[in-house]
């Protein structure tokens, strides 16, 4: 499949007409809890020729295929990947970190890493994270039957929030990474067991509902949402960023 995926890259830059500057995976496969039958997420950051930038029309700024009902691939053009990168976008910081990689061309994610913790507002992550855990807690986990895989949605979430507020750093993007933050011995072999239904069970499956794990999310999603309040804004300096578009564009600025 990692050819396969290489090989559609190759081919979305020659009908698109773009250079792919980083292609990786994400979603379950990268986070740690894939289902057999889980699909493949791919992620990619892409730039034009540079003489598109110099039209009066902006380039396209996103590009979103369904290669397969298998492969998704969606992708940021370089100016889009750094306005949401300035703002703190989370899926950035996320596939930075990213154990599988398709494709990576020039220097551009080893500089785009060292910008990182200057750009990183914990204050905008932990809101990213509790919108969704909060989400799935009210949503799908309150179902009579819960699918398995809405409980990783809830718990990666509820747990990345909880590591920005402990550490007021980027939380790793790998959810076993993530379990440390569990100092309760019975939540925490429900949660491996979760684990282990999960990577045995298709997508769809679903199971009985967890109290005891529902609990632990509802008690989470109330003390961060309290926490969040101690951490500023930040407001980004745009200039590094622009020097970094520049210099990938070929200008020749330093960064």
């Amino acid at each position: 499949m990692h050819t396969t995926i290489q090989n559609e890259l190759t081919k979305i830059e020659e009908s698109q007409d773009i250079e792919i500057l980083y292609a990786c995976e994400s979603g379950s496969r990268a986070w740690g809890f894939p289902s057999p039958d889980s699909d493949y997420d791919v992620r990619f950051i892409y730039r034009h020729p540079r003489e598109k930038y110099l039209s009066i029309h902006p380039p396209e700024d996103n590009i979103n295929l369904f290669i397969t009902k298998d492969l998704d691939f969606n992708g940021w053009e370089i100016r889009k990947a750094l306005l949401l990168f300035g703002k703190s976008n989370v899926s950035l910081y996320e596939w930075m970190q990213s154990d599988t990689v398709y494709q990576q061309k020039t220097d551009f994610l080893d500089l785009l890493k060292e910008l990182a913790p200057q750009y990183f507002s914990p204050r905008a992550a932990i809101h990213h994270y509790l919108g969704i855990a909060r989400n799935t807690f009210e949503g799908p986990l309150q179902e009579p039957e819960v699918k398995i895989k809405k409980y990783f949605y809830a718990l990666r979430t509820i747990l990345s929030a909880c590591w920005i507020v402990q550490h007021q750093e980027i939380p790793p993007l790998q959810f076993q990474k993530l379990l440390p933050l569990i100092n309760d011995p019975k939540l925490l072999a429900i949660v491996e067991d979760l684990l282990s239904q999960k990577t045995q069970a298709k997508e769809g499956e679903t199971i009985a509902p967890e109290p005891y794990v529902h609990q632990f999310i509802e008690v989470e999603i109330k003390n961060c949402e309290q926490a969040v309040n101690q951490f500023e804004k930040i407001i980004p300096d745009w200039e590094p960023l622009n020097a970094l578009f520049r210099e990938t564009l070929g200008y020749g600025l330093e960064v």
